[in-house]
Order: structure tokens, then C-alpha cells, then sequence
């Protein structure tokens, strides 16, 4: 077995820069709350009928696990360079990715993956990968983005939540508020509102309602949440926007000027057999900043 910490910040590497981005901010992560770092590198045999064009089984895995080690040393050189004084460690483990991440984060405060990577069986952080360890993750989970595939996270702007008076935005707020906290800027919640649900059909507001009105209506439950955080935080300063439209536009509008978004995996209008919501789902695949999926009650060591 893998040599599990409890409480640390995990950061999924794949050789890609995206991953080595995600290392860096992930070290950040763990600066500021004072947790080690482990950077895990997984890695598979290929699948295939002839392993002898490759080598031996033995020969293909000690080739895997040295580039796997050669990624996890330069990922690690790359996280302290830029903070000397943390806790690094690494792990390079033979398995499935989504697997053993998903094991991870058991024992993890924050897992952190980057936004793409190499694809293929050597690499890891392929979309439909960072969306199955989203939706099983036992702890809250950060996906590193930028405006485009080569810039570096933004680390100015407010920290964005999204919040719909649902136990999955309560969570999402409780994870926001402390990281608005540890990095000392406001929080801002963001609930939009639409006359058509996640699956299409109609709201239960009649269509010749003022608008006005259902706004009012519609800030009653995120308002009530604000309200209950802001106790908890005298000394965070928490804005709340009410705006119709989609939530997944807004939030990547808003974005824009952002450093971080949170989200809970599915929102009030989501299917409640989907485990990551059309919300989360996209943002992960699109927004201009770092995004943080949380879930109620599945929260991993230390947290």
C-alpha cells in the first residue's frame, strides 16, 4: 500500500504543463494552509496483444515507472522552486488513474489535477478522467485552468461560489469562504436564476410574472446562506448577485476577472442521478480560471 498522510494536498501529475502548473498551484494550496504536498504520478501497462514490440511486461513497467519518477522530480523542483520550505513528497503508483486518485482523495484535505494533459496510457489528465474524479472524489477538488491551455492561473480577483440555496452550495460556500479567507480576498456569490431547468422544461414561476418579482423570490434562500457564512466570518466581505440567465455563463463571465470559482457537484435544477452536474461539468472544461468542485458530506481527512 501506497504510504497514505492524512490532510495533505494532492496534486495528480502526467508529464504535461498543465500538470506541472497545477504542482505549482497546488503548492500554494498547501502554504497556505499549512499541509504537506503529494505529488502522485499514475501510471498503466498498455494494453495490448503483442507486449513483445514494447519489451517484456517487467521491461515496459521499469520504463513507466522511471519516467514516472523523472515527472514527479521535475514537477517537484518545479513546486519548490517557487516554495522552498514545503513538505513535498511524491508516489508513482501502478494503476488505474481514476482509481487510485479517487483513493487519494480519501486521505486528502484537496486533490488538484490540471485541466488537460497527454492522453493515451502514459498520460493521465484527459477530460473524461478530471470529470470521473470529480464525481467520486471523497474530498473537494480543484481543476487548474487559465484563459487559454498555456497561460498560468490568475492569482488576483475575487473567489466565486456559486450558491442556490441547495446542500450542495452550502458546501461549496463553506469550502468558499475559507479559501477567500486564506487568500485574504472578498467572496462573491452567485445565483442565477431561469425559467428553464437543467432537463428543459419550465420553472413553476408563470411566464407573465414580473421579473422583478421572481428576482426577489429567487434571492431569498442564497441570501439567507450569505447571511449565515457572514456570521461565521465577521471579517470576510461577502457580495451576493442575483442575475437571470444560465448559471454556467454567468459564472464564466464572472470568471473572467476572477482567481478561483467553487461549485457544488449538482445544483437545485440538476438531475439527481447525475454525480457531477451539467454546471460543474462545463466549467471544468471551460473556465478562464482554477475551478473547485465540492460535495456535501464526502469530505476527506482534515477536513
Amino acid at each position: 500500500m501506497p504510504g497514505f498522510v492524512d490532510g495533505v494536498v494532492v496534486a495528480g501529475i502526467d508529464g504535461s504543463s498543465s500538470a506541472v502548473q497545477a504542482a505549482v498551484w497546488a503548492g500554494a494550496e498547501a502554504g497556505r494552509r499549512g499541509r504537506p504536498l503529494r505529488l502522485v504520478q499514475v501510471y498503466a501497462l498498455p494494453q495490448v496483444k503483442a507486449p513483445v514490440a514494447f519489451g517484456t511486461h517487467e521491461q515496459v513497467r521499469a520504463g513507466l515507472a522511471e519516467r514516472a519518477e523523472g515527472r514527479l522530480a521535475e514537477a517537484r523542483d518545479a513546486v519548490l522552486a517557487e516554495y522552498p520550505g514545503l513538505d513535498v513528497t511524491t508516489a508513482a503508483r501502478e494503476w488505474s488513474p481514476v482509481t487510485a486518485l479517487v483513493q487519494e482523495s480519501q486521505h486528502a484535505e484537496l486533490l488538484v489535477l490540471g485541466s488537460h494533459g497527454l492522453g493515451g496510457f502514459t498520460g493521465l489528465l484527459v477530460g473524461s478522467t478530471v470529470a470521473a474524479v470529480a464525481a467520486h472524489a471523497h474530498c473537494p477538488i480543484a481543476v487548474v485552468r487559465g484563459r487559454t491551455p498555456h497561460d498560468a492561473p490568475p492569482d488576483a480577483g475575487p473567489v466565486l461560489v456559486g450558491a442556490d440555496g441547495s446542500a450542495d452550495s452550502e458546501a461549496a460556500l463553506a469550502f468558499a469562504c475559507e479559501e477567500a479567507r486564506l487568500r485574504g480576498t472578498r467572496l462573491v456569490a452567485v445565483h442565477t436564476w431561469s425559467d428553464i431547468l437543467a432537463d428543459g422544461m419550465l420553472r413553476a414561476h408563470p411566464l407573465q410574472q414580473d421579473p422583478a418579482e421572481i428576482a426577489v423570490v429567487e434571492r431569498v434562500k442564497p441570501a439567507e446562506q450569505v447571511v449565515g457564512w457572514q456570521r461565521k466570518y465577521p471579517d470576510l466581505t461577502i457580495e451576493l448577485e442575483v442575475t437571470r440567465g444560465r448559471p454556467v455563463r454567468t459564472l464564466l463571465e464572472r470568471g473572467e476577472t476572477a482567481q478561483l470559482i467553487v461549485v457544488g457537484c449538482r445544483g437545485r435544477g440538476g438531475f439527481t442521478g447525475m454525480l457531477l452536474g451539467s454546471t460543474s461539468q462545463a466549467l471544468i472544461a471551460h473556465s478562464p480560471c482554477p475551478v473547485a468542485v465540492v460535495r456535501p458530506q464526502r469530505t476527506g481527512s482534515g477536513t
